[in-house]
């Protein structure tokens, strides 16, 4: 069974979650959302957006 989600969707239910059961403030939710569009403008990007996809495999069992 295969379920897509929108990943911003997946995000803002973990945003909640954090804000609502952990006690995240909400400027520190900002900010992190915030930072990783900064980041994804970087020299860093590929590598975030490898492991991001390497993490998903694994997860997913499709790794070869």
């Amino acid at each position: 069974m295969t379920v897509s989600l929108p990943l911003v969707f997946v995000l803002g239910v973990i945003a909640w979650a954090a804000i609502k059961f952990l006690g995240v403030r909400l400027w520190v939710a900002v900010v992190i959302a915030l930072f990783g569009f900064w980041l994804s403008h970087t020299f860093l990007a590929p590598a975030v957006e490898s492991g991001t996809r390497s993490g998903v495999d694994v997860i997913n069992g499709t790794n070869e």
